[in-house]
């Protein structure tokens, strides 16, 4: 399973079981590639801790051998921009998660009787506020995509335009398909996590750059894969899948930002999304609409952007939101 663009890695061969889980994730779930690829990755460097370090594999893991693994992550390091880097707290938390996952999957398909994860706290992690970028800043990237080479101009504002009035998810953008645009094109149909569909409101520069883009995308057609490209709303000649990639863009946006005058390091598309919901918080849409409108499954999620809000802004927020605490009795 590897990632469009990167050449194929031997798999490792792991416990049987650990295939099956996959599948299920793949058949019952329908979870995406990237998704099936993350677990896949986690349980495969716990396999190669118990081997190496215990001698054991997965059907036999204990609780204790998984805080082994904790403790062993925790003490680990790895290369990052050529500095040696303590494993986060946030990727130990991930891999916990991805065991709590298949061995649930096993006691469920009574292939275990005992769930060795019941009993193993999570690491405490402090949750980041997201970056985002000001509204003069989210201007100034479009009005220096616009000054570009013509017809790629002209997509790269598209790009920008649409994932900054929806707060779509980078790989929702990039994956769009032509019939996301339907005949009402003040809105696109965005296929989000677990199939689940949503409508995403298009703001008139919005819709006005995406007809700009739908006038001159043939352009951006030809070469062998054809077929591949044509069902795409943002093809690409050079992708093994026939659309515009994740990294693609982030390279136009990291480009972008250099000529727009920004910050290294500041702007990418996970930003831009931040930026969309913040921008609308601030400007007093409801909490809810916003939860909506990213495709998050919890509301506990969106609530992350009003702490990066004035204190007086997030206070509209909490006095007015029908879940607010002041409400509920509970905390955001």
């Amino acid at each position: 399973m590897a990632r469009p663009g990167r050449p194929a890695l031997p798999r490792p061969n792991l416990h049987r079981y650990v295939d099956m889980f996959d599948q299920m994730l793949e058949q019952e779930r329908g979870a995406a590639v990237n998704t099936r690829q993350a677990y896949f990755r986690d349980l495969a460097d716990f396999s190669k801790f118990l081997k190496e370090a215990l001698d054991k594999d997965v059907d036999t893991a204990t609780g204790d051998d998984i805080r082994a693994y904790m403790k062993h992550l925790s003490q680990k390091t790895h290369s990052k921009g050529g500095k040696e880097t303590s494993i986060a707290t946030r990727t130990i938390a991930r891999r916990v998660s991805a065991l709590r996952q298949f061995y649930r999957y096993l006691v469920s398909e009574d292939l275990r009787t005992d769930d060795p994860t019941s009993d193993v706290e999570s690491p405490k992690q402090v949750r980041s506020l997201p970056k985002i970028l000001t509204e003069d800043e989210v201007t100034a990237l479009i009005q220096s995509a616009a000054r570009g080479e013509k017809v790629h101009s002209v997509r790269l504002v598209a790009l920008l335009e649409i994932i900054y009035a929806t707060g779509m998810r980078v790989s929702e953008l990039v994956g769009l398909p032509l019939s996301a645009v339907g005949e009402d094109t003040r809105y696109l149909i965005v296929g989000g996590k677990g199939d689940r569909e949503r409508m995403a409101p298009l703001t008139d520069p919005a819709r006005d750059a995406l007809m700009a883009y739908l006038a001159v995308r043939e352009r951006f057609i030809g070469g062998d894969t054809v077929a591949q490209q044509e069902k795409w709303l943002f093809p690409s000649r050079t992708s093994g899948n026939g659309h515009l990639t994740r990294q693609r863009f982030a390279q136009l946006l990291k480009d972008l930002s250099q000529q727009a005058g920004l910050p290294e390091g500041k702007v990418s598309p996970h930003v831009l999304r931040h930026a969309f919901a913040t921008h609308l918080l601030a400007r007093g849409a409801d909490l809810r609409s916003v939860q909506k409108m990213l495709g998050h499954a919890d509301i506990a999620t969106t609530q992350i952007y009003t702490h990066v809000l004035p204190e007086d802004l997030k206070k509209a927020v909490e006095d007015k939101h029908p879940l607010s605490a002041h409400k509920t009795g509970t905390h955001s």
